[in-house]
């Protein structure tokens, strides 16, 4: 089945695309959720008409986007764990800590979008990517310190 994307979707595609997917996955998720629309002749016409809001929309959420990452550029988190006697955490640093450190520092971010390189179980210095739109993305570095 062939739709319309609304949204721009991480493995799927952009917005604006016409892509191929699977029935069920469009008749149960992309169309209920109001990520697309059903790739018909009249919604192609429809669709060629409001691509200029809908890229105007676009361009103004990418500039929010980097706006935040430009705030994000300079910022450096701090967050002390519970260490083993081998200097390993005890749990480890998750993308919740991450977006409560952030909004302690006055940018709100969900933590979703905060995509951590791996299983933080180290002490030291370690940079997280966060995915603020499909265009832009925000580097941070988070040290983590022996508590005590």
């Amino acid at each position: 089945m062939e739709v319309i994307l609304l949204n721009d979707q991480r493995h799927l595609g952009r917005r604006g695309e016409v892509v191929k997917v699977k029935p069920g996955y469009a008749r149960n998720f992309l169309l209920p959720q109001g990520l697309a629309l059903a790739a018909t002749p009249a919604n192609l016409k429809y669709f060629a008409e409001q691509r200029k809001k809908i890229d105007a929309r676009h361009a103004k959420e990418r500039d929010d986007a980097q706006a935040v990452a430009d705030t994000l550029s300079g910022i450096k988190l701090t967050v002390a764990k519970r260490v083993g006697e081998s200097q390993t955490l005890y749990g480890s640093v998750t993308s919740s800590e991450v977006a409560e450190l952030l909004a302690e520092k006055g940018v709100t971010v969900d933590r979703r979008k905060i995509e951590m390189p791996a299983v933080i179980k180290s002490l030291g210095d370690h940079t997280v990517v966060i995915d603020l739109h499909h265009d832009v993305k925000a580097e941070i570095t988070l040290t983590v310190v022996p508590e005590g």
